[in-house]
């Protein structure tokens, strides 16, 4: 629905005043969930590939215990940006992006439409005499 044009005015004036306030702004961005989770997986990802550069030099180094650290700080920021991941897409809309609350909508209607016809072919299965 529509704002009319008294509300867009009073609108314009709320959005004009806030973005004049560069505290409230930064505060509003220091906040924002998406941010959060778009910066941590930017450092999984930035730990990802200094942990694979540890590996490789590792092996050229033919230095084991080196290539097993860069090993294993490789699979720490896998799970870490997993849980990242997992935790923002377990949360609300609100870190999903637009439209959130339809696609969960639709992949529970696929879930359970899935199961229907598994259920359904395991009655049409054919009895075996085993």
């Amino acid at each position: 629905m529509p704002l009319s044009e008294h509300e867009q005015r009073l609108f314009d004036e709320i959005e004009r005043s806030l973005a004049d306030d560069p505290k409230f702004a930064s505060a509003v961005r220091a906040n924002d969930p998406r941010s959060r989770v778009r910066r941590r997986l930017a450092v999984a990802a930035l730990l990802v590939l200094v942990g694979l550069g540890v590996v490789v030099y590792g092996a050229v180094s033919k230095t084991q215990w080196i290539g097993v650290i860069g090993f294993v700080v490789m699979l720490g920021a896998a799970v870490f940006g997993m849980q990242s991941y997992r935790r923002a897409q377990s949360a609300g809309p609100e870190l999903r992006a637009v439209g959130g609350a339809a696609t969960t909508r639709r992949t529970r209607s696929r879930k359970s439409s899935l199961i229907d016809r598994l259920e359904a072919r395991w009655r049409r299965r054919p009895e075996g005499d085993r």
